[in-house]
């Protein structure tokens, strides 16, 4: 008994130094005291050992080695030394994009997750959704006037355009001036209402947002705002935010998609004639891919890299990434083809020129920009990325997620809703949870925008994560819905999304990219606690300066990697039941508990994963994706209790919050336990899995817990209101999901006098045929009442129109042959990068 009571001990003593990052001469007297207590225990015959082993040797050598570290020239000379040339040697060097990249957001709460220990006080300080009354209104004015004028059908299928009248509700509205401060004539919104503004007409209108989401990203508006001149301030701002100009970004080329160092557009410094005057200006060559709005654009923005081979500038020739600003209407500028990405109709196209020649001070920002395009682009993308795409596809899960609880109440199959049915209830408890949850992510990460934030790694994980979720919520609408989703017309309001899917999964950097080589890979070295300053200490051109900079930075870091080990370890045999939480958490404590030591274990592994791996991490796509995802749940998790506490936790609430933090902790286990199964340094793999996963990978929510949220989403009221706020809903039953949402209310309110119909319909004493009028039959035998054979009649038409797919005449869908000449000459047509 004394020998296992000694053992818990040590190892408890042992933890408790690993967990407070105890200094190393305490870890030698630690080690020194054990070796004697031990010793000493074998002496008396209390433990149980041979006479002095190897083991006793072992221990002092240990406790000496440790206490010998604890000289500065000792530990220099064979530590510290030794392991900054291995490091020199195996790290790679950070490119000049990468830096400018690394440097251009902040690290804010995904710092936090990297450290293990996060501080759950600055989460809560993150404001709830705040907007002003101007805010306010417009979402509800101008914003509802607007999606109640669209018309999803006209945009996709007939005119395969957004309207005319759409865009100049939109210009006349002040739409495409949400993102331009008051002074500069627009409206000077925050990052949380232009995020709210875009969900809910993308709600409406997929295609038709992107007229409004493009000009409030990253584009001329936002980078005139930030870097313009003041003449180009004062020239531009007032008119984008009026409409009178309509601006487009050209970034990606055929060769240059999201590896930005290979751009192959080139402006050259020279002198030409302009306006009938010599002046220094650019000489430009491009060819862009891609490139939303441009067929509808007057004023397009332009990256390429500059050169000076006469150094007019005095900088050298290689200038770098440059941005200009170029009126479409510029002679040599190519532009006003189309692209047809998904079938979709919202402008698209390329842009080409050759030897355009442009004044110098075209450049955003002036010629004093020149060179730091790459580094204002990743300024302003590392916000703007967490707005839009993240906006659209919570939209986009909470419309799926009203329309098919809608739907899966009112349509029966075998005599039930087919909401009632575990096959169908399995997709419908996912869109609900990805719209509870995509929501709060949304939500919590517009509000750090809107504290002036810029949120790099978030911006990129939730992107990424938002836009699966809503494929994944896509799908699953379409699959409950059956033929119904599938056919196309008028009356399906799926197919807009369906059709938009692949374009978010693409846009603002392709999800595969995004998961595997930016999430994580540049995740780590931008929230990482030390891995940059050493890097960039060993990067340093004067030695002693780097060693000296590394030898703090490497002492705290291996402070904190056996901090992390301990505290792994601990709180993972423990089930978290001692981790912290934040004080007056309620309810959901054990979620936050669960949420430190799940942070606990992703910060040991992140950090030996990039510790081992070196300047191999980015080939090794695979597990820098899986630490990705594994990222990515802790942050979901952090938003969902967020927002539980912001919507003041409401009790029904708590259902779903349980169901997403239970499956994005499995998700999480999973993840690590994909990363430490493929990890190629296998020892360091038996490691890990001890202390990481000691039990195996934790459970996700239970079919009883799945079903409680699902049947809580089928049933009208304040819990399915929250789930799929600000939102589009037509109160109009003419309209598609006006009419679900009456039907819906008919149909619960109907429930009873249902049944007895349906009884009866069993019994055999009333006949179900098309031929017959049932509900009449019932009324005259006195199954209803003549009231309830009224509301029954209206709800069987109704529902009639809900299940109902549209049909057309084969003329209607035949289409007019293009202009022969055309088709003949789009084959010929000559690309730059051809030449």
């Amino acid at each position: 008994m004394s020998e296992l009571i000694f053992a818990l001990f040590s190892f408890a003593a042992f933890l408790a130094l690993a967990m407070h990052r105890a200094p190393l001469w305490t870890w030698a007297l630690a080690v020194a005291l054990f070796t004697l207590s031990l010793q000493m225990g074998v002496g008396q015959g209390e433990i149980h050992a041979p006479g002095f082993p190897l083991w006793a040797l072992l221990g002092w050598i240990v406790a000496g080695l440790l206490f010998a570290a604890t000289f500065p020239e000792i530990k220099r000379k064979y530590i510290t030394l030794p392991a900054y040339r291995a490091l020199k040697r195996a790290m790679p060097a950070i490119s000049e994009t990468e830096r400018e990249a690394l440097e251009a957001g902040t690290a804010g709460w995904d710092a936090e997750l990297f450290s293990g220990t996060p501080d759950f006080a600055k989460l809560r300080r993150v404001a709830p959704i705040t907007l002003t009354e101007e805010e306010r209104a417009f979402l509800d004015g101008p914003t509802n006037e607007l999606c109640r004028r669209l018309s999803d059908w006209r945009i996709r299928h007939e005119l395969h355009d957004i309207p005319d009248d759409i865009w100049r509700f939109v210009c006349d509205n002040g739409f495409l001036g949400m993102l331009i401060s008051k002074e500069h004539g627009g409206l000077g919104f925050s990052a949380q209402a232009q995020s709210l503004v875009l969900g809910k007409i993308s709600s409406r209108s997929p295609d038709a947002v992107t007229i409004v989401m493009v000009p409030n990203s990253l584009g001329p508006g936002e980078l005139i705002e930030k870097y313009g001149t003041e003449e180009q301030k004062a020239r531009f701002l007032p008119r984008l935010a009026r409409g009178e100009e309509i601006p487009c970004f050209a970034l990606t080329g055929p060769f240059s998609g999201s590896d930005a160092a290979s751009m192959r557009d080139v402006g050259v410094v020279t002198r030409g004639m302009h306006e009938g005057k010599e002046t220094l200006g650019l000489k430009l060559t491009w060819d862009k891919r891609y490139i939303t709005l441009a067929p509808k654009a007057t004023l397009l923005g332009l990256a390429f890299r500059l050169f000076d081979p006469d150094n007019h500038l005095g900088r050298g020739e290689d200038i770098g990434i440059t941005l200009a600003l170029i009126p479409t209407g510029h002679p040599g500028v190519e532009i006003g083809r189309r692209h047809l990405p998904g079938g979709s109709a919202f402008p698209n196209g390329p842009t080409r020129g050759r030897d355009v020649f442009v004044p110098i001070d075209w450049i955003i920002g002036g010629p004093e920009r020149a060179g730091q395009g790459w580094r204002m682009l990743m300024s302003c993308l590392a916000a703007g990325r967490s707005i839009s795409l993240p906006a659209t596809s919570a939209a986009a899960a909470k419309a799926m997620a009203r329309r098919s609880t809608a739907y899966a109440r009112i349509r029966k199959q075998f005599g039930l809703p087919v909401g009632f049915m575990e096959g169908v209830e399995e997709p419908l408890g996912r869109i609900v949870e990805n719209a509870y949850g995509l929501e709060a992510a949304r939500a919590v990460t517009a509000s750090m925008v809107s504290a002036g934030e810029k949120p790099a790694v978030i911006s990129a994980l939730l992107k990424y994560v938002s836009t699966e979720r809503m494929r994944q919520s896509v799908n699953d609408a379409l699959d409950i819905h059956g033929g119904r989703g599938i056919c196309d017309g008028p009356s399906n309001y799926i197919q807009g999304a369906y059709q938009m899917v692949p374009v978010g999964i693409t846009v603002e950097g392709a999800n595969i990219l995004t998961r595997t080589l930016i999430v994580f890979a540049q995740g780590a070295l931008r929230s990482h606690p030390y891995l940059f300053a050493e890097l960039e200490a060993l990067q340093d051109r004067d030695e002693k300066r780097g060693v000296e900079k590394f030898e703090t930075l490497f002492d705290r870091h291996l402070s904190f990697t056996v901090s992390n080990a301990g505290g792994a370890l601990f709180h993972n045999v423990t089930f978290g039941a001692f981790a912290p939480a934040p004080p007056n958490a309620g309810d959901v404590s054990r979620w936050w508990r669960q949420l430190s030591r799940a942070s606990r274990s992703f910060a040991l592994v992140a950090d030996l994963t990039v510790a081992l791996l070196g300047g191999g991490l980015k080939v090794k796509q695979k597990i820098t994706g899986r630490m990705a995802d594994a990222l990515t749940e802790l942050y979901l998790l952090s938003t969902i209790l967020k927002r539980y506490e912001d919507d003041g936790r409401p009790a029904a609430d708590r259902k779903v919050v349980d169901v997403c933090a239970r499956n994005c902790l499995y998700r999480f286990d999973q993840a690590l336990r994909g990363t430490i199964d493929n990890f190629p340094v296998r020892g360091a793999a038996w490691l890990m899995r001890p202390l990481v996963l000691p039990f195996g990978v934790r459970r996700p929510a239970s079919d009883k817990e799945g079903k409680e949220i699902v049947r809580l989403a089928l049933q009208p009221g304040a819990f399915r209101d929250r789930l799929t706020r600000d939102i589009f809903t037509a109160d109009n039953a003419g309209d598609g999901p006006g009419l679900l949402e009456a039907t819906l209310l008919k149909v619960v309110a109907c429930e009873e006098a249902e049944k007895k119909l349906e009884r009866a319909i069993r019994k055999g004493d009333v006949k179900r045929f098309h031929d017959n009028d049932w509900i009449k039959e019932a009324e005259s035998k006195g199954v209803l009442t003549a009231d309830e054979a009224g509301d029954l009649a209206e709800l069987r038409d109704m529902v009639a129109k809900v299940i109902a797919v549209d049909d057309f005449a084969p003329s209607e869908l035949k289409r007019e042959a293009a202009n022969p000449q055309a088709a003949n000459d789009a084959p010929t047509r000559q690309h730059i990068a051809a030449e």
